[in-house]
């Protein structure tokens, strides 16, 4: 391209390259949002070509390092650079882009986007040498990184994607965005409006106060660092806002005061660090608002958070530390196969133990287990005792009928071995009925002249007791409602006995 085909624009741009100099179109005092609305003259105007041509084949100036520092410029036309190798830095701030920019398969130096507004970028398999930044851009259109590697940084801070009259979809531009010139009628395809599936950033991921309006799809990404999602606002109700299943992150997840209004995915997620959703809104009514089954993560966080709205399904996960209360969870839960060492924060079994009756599969038994395994960790017995109980209860409820009489029984006398205090409650009850009615009416002795001298306590004892025998039940025959009263007595004895024998074994068995 010759100089002489330049606008006076695009000639100051052409000769500040050399030397790596920016050049900015804004006059002082222009509002930070001028860029939206980008009625600039030919004054702020250039041509993609010409910022091709520079990367491509620019001027050189010995001694200098060559660079494309522009600010607050439109830039008209497609910024083709597929498969382009770019040796300078790239650095397009406060800019407003025509069309689509397309990366696809290019390898750069340094790019930076920031603050600027684009229709969408197509760049899968993108190779940066360095940092990659959208911080504050609005992008209507998808942004494709599939299966991008950047060496350093991925901002995308305050960045506005999608546009929420639109449900994310983006219009025309996202149409354009999958490598479409022109939509085709009748066209519905609605990409995410972030891909990175496959990506990897050998630094932190930056999305800070990220406003979204569509999915934002981390398949199978690695991210060496931390992903930085505080405060972000992600928003596609009924519909999956952030998919990151299978995503690999070297040290945490943050996502504090996180807003998403859809389904929030992390399948098979691998966080060593922290999941931090502490104060953060999960809203997906009548579908899934949290799915991270099969994650395998240090600390789980969700502090302070208000009760999530749509199932949250944990199932298979592993981690060191839950901490979530038990207001936070909500109507249905799926926790079959959840594992974790130390529950926060520390609540009496009574609040826990209704989250298992929310359990979309039913009775799980495992549920109660790891709960009580977590009560006994810190040495809370009684809490342990409780969720032993509340599980047999449960247990019962799937019985047929004759055993759930048989359960009933158990609780009233024993509490399943949980509650032996009641063993000896019923014995004294019955003995002190059978010794006060025997004490007032003595049973005719069978031999009177061989028959010991009567003693109303031993001879109950000997009736309520099948392993004991004082002499006192061979020796006496009551007779009328009072040889029912002996009957039942000895009946009594022996429920008590066996269900005793019954909580002693499961006892012992769990030692």
């Amino acid at each position: 391209m010759e100089i002489t085909d330049l606008t006076p624009a695009e000639r100051r741009l052409w000769e500040a390259f050399p030397s790596g100099a920016g050049v900015d179109f804004r006059p002082d005092g222009e509002p930070d949002d001028a860029v939206v609305s980008g009625a600039w003259g030919p004054e702020r105007t250039v041509r993609a070509e010409v910022l091709r041509a520079l990367l491509l084949s620019g001027p050189r100036a010995d001694g200098e390092i060559p660079a494309l520092r522009l600010s607050g410029a439109r830039v008209t036309g497609r910024l083709d650079l597929q498969y382009a190798t770019v040796d300078c830095a790239i650095r397009l701030w406060v800019c407003r882009f025509d069309e689509v920019l397309n990366l696809y398969g290019a390898q750069v130096r340094q790019l930076n986007l920031s603050e600027s507004v684009l229709p969408g970028m197509r760049a899968a398999t993108l190779r940066v040498d360095g940092v990659l930044r959208i911080t504050g851009c609005r992008i209507a259109g998808p942004v494709l990184l599939g299966g991008a590697r950047i060496s350093g940084a991925f901002f995308l801070d305050r960045a506005r994607l999608g546009a929420p009259d639109t449900g994310g979809d983006g219009g025309d531009a996202r149409r354009r965005g999958a490598g479409d010139s022109d939509p085709r009628p009748g066209d519905s395809v609605r990409e995410p409006l972030l891909q990175f599936n496959q990506g990897a950033c050998e630094d932190d991921i930056w999305g800070r106060g990220l406003v979204s309006y569509g999915e934002i799809r981390l398949d199978g990404a690695t991210v060496a660092g931390n992903v930085d999602l505080d405060d972000a606002r992600l928003v596609h109700p009924g519909a999956t806002v952030l998919q990151a299943e299978r995503l690999t992150v070297g040290s945490d997840l943050r996502a504090m005061r996180l807003h998403a209004e859809g389904r929030v995915d992390l399948r098979g997620a691998r966080i060593p660090g922290q999941l931090n959703l502490s104060y953060a809104r999960l809203t997906n009514p009548g579908g899934m608002a949290l799915r991270a089954s099969s994650m395998v993560c240090g600390e789980m966080w969700l502090r302070a958070s208000p009760p999530v709205r749509g199932t949250v399904n944990l199932r298979r996960s592993q981690l060191e530390l839950l901490h979530v209360a038990p207001e936070t969870w909500p109507r249905e839960v799926s926790l079959d196969g959840l594992m974790y060492t130390t529950l926060a924060p520390h609540e009496p079994a009574a609040r826990r133990l209704p989250v298992f009756d929310r359990d979309s599969a039913g009775y799980v038994p495992f549920s109660y287990e790891q709960l009580a395994t977590a009560y006994r960790r810190i040495g809370d017995e009684a809490a342990v005792r409780e969720v032993q109980l509340a599980k047999q209860r449960r247990h019962r409820t799937t019985l047929p009928w004759y055993a759930k009489i048989w359960g009933h029984v158990q609780e009233m006398t024993v509490g399943y071995g949980f509650r032996p205090i009641r063993a000896a409650g019923w014995l004294a009850s019955l003995l002190a009925v059978g010794s006060l009615v025997f004490a007032l009416h003595h049973p005719p002795a069978l031999k009177p002249g061989e028959a010991p001298h009567f003693q109303p306590v031993f001879y109950t004892l000997d009736l309520l007791l099948p392993v004991i025998d004082f002499g006192q039940e061979q020796a006496y025959a009551p007779e009328g409602w009072y040889q029912s009263l002996s009957y039942a007595l000895i009946v009594m004895g022996w429920i008590l006995a066996t269900t005793i024998a019954t909580g002693i074994t499961r006892v012992i068995s769990r030692q």
